[in-house]
């Protein structure tokens, strides 16, 4: 099977206007300060990103008390990601092992040759090797869409927004003449919500990408679409204990998901069901 070439330029093409949405609201917030204050945010926020650009694999690695395997001490697991990685003409990725019973995945690296697959100990137990096929397939599909570029550049802009929000108070005196501050202020706050939101919209974007793209790795979306079913459900009953939820767009479900209350509107993956539904569409499409 393959994935419907409307499908892809439609994630990509929200993908852009989403960015393009960040970036215009950067422009807005700078111009609060004029040139010399977009700039000082910019870098600061630049900087930051760029340490977390070239460290990030490292740290959610760490974090989540990842091991690394090999085809000697996990070769089934090791097997099935370089067939899948063939399949999808994917460097070979390094592969962890996560010794966590909350069932799930994450891919991470900021390019295909630096990549990296990570799997719990629960996501072993819990899926069938179909369902594990369908998982990894959707990981390989993240790398091979370079979605940690896209996020990068989506949390510089986010990041940035949010360091003026909290700093706003402190740039006060370098306001324009004849700016009324509490509409400075007011820009701000609303505008790094509103990137929050983005950025969170970015990631739900990017996961119905992986998981067309994944479904056309795998060759079927019958094992992503059960393996889903079943993470869902085994996350709302064994959260994951995730130290830093920034990362949490990385993982093929979200931890402590489920939650139908405002905070959804920051949610980096879409409702479960609905990403079952568009794959289900995948078997005639």
């Amino acid at each position: 099977m393959t994935t419907p070439t409307s499908t892809i330029w439609l994630n990509n093409l929200k993908t852009v206007l989403l960015l393009g949405a960040l970036t215009a609201l950067f422009v807005v917030v700078g111009a609060q300060w004029g040139r010399a204050g977009m700039t000082i945010a910019l870098i600061f926020g630049a900087g930051v990103n760029l340490a977390a650009w070239f460290f990030s694999d490292r740290i959610a690695i760490a974090a989540m008390r990842g091991r690394e395997v090999d085809a000697r001490t996990a070769p089934d697991l090791v097997g099935m990601v370089d067939r899948l990685r063939r399949q999808a003409g994917l460097p070979m990725p390094r592969v962890y092992l996560c010794p966590h019973d909350a069932p799930n995945a994450f891919a991470t690296g900021r390019s295909p040759r630096k990549a990296a697959v990570a799997v719990t100990q629960g996501a072993l137990r819990l899926l069938d090797e179909r369902e594990l096929e369908g998982v990894i397939a959707h990981e390989l599909a993240h790398i091979r869409h370079r979605d940690t570029l896209i996020s990068c550049v989506a949390a510089t802009i986010a990041g940035v927004l949010a360091w003026v929000a909290q700093w706003g108070f402190f740039m006060m005196g370098g306001r324009r003449e004849g700016q009324n501050p509490l509409v400075m202020i007011l820009t701000v706050i609303v505008a790094a919500v509103a990137a929050a939101m983005i950025k969170s919209m970015i990631s739900r974007s990017r996961e119905f990408a992986a998981d067309a793209g994944g479904a056309e790795i795998a060759g079927t979306p019958d094992g992503l679409i059960s393996a889903l079913a079943k993470l869902d459900a085994y996350s709302r009953r064994v959260p994951l204990v995730q130290p830093n939820p920034a990362q949490n767009n990385l993982f093929i479900v979200e931890p402590f998901g489920g939650s139908r209350t405002l905070l959804s509107l920051f949610a980096t993956h879409p409702p479960t069901e609905i990403r079952i539904r568009r794959l289900e569409s995948l078997r005639t499409g």
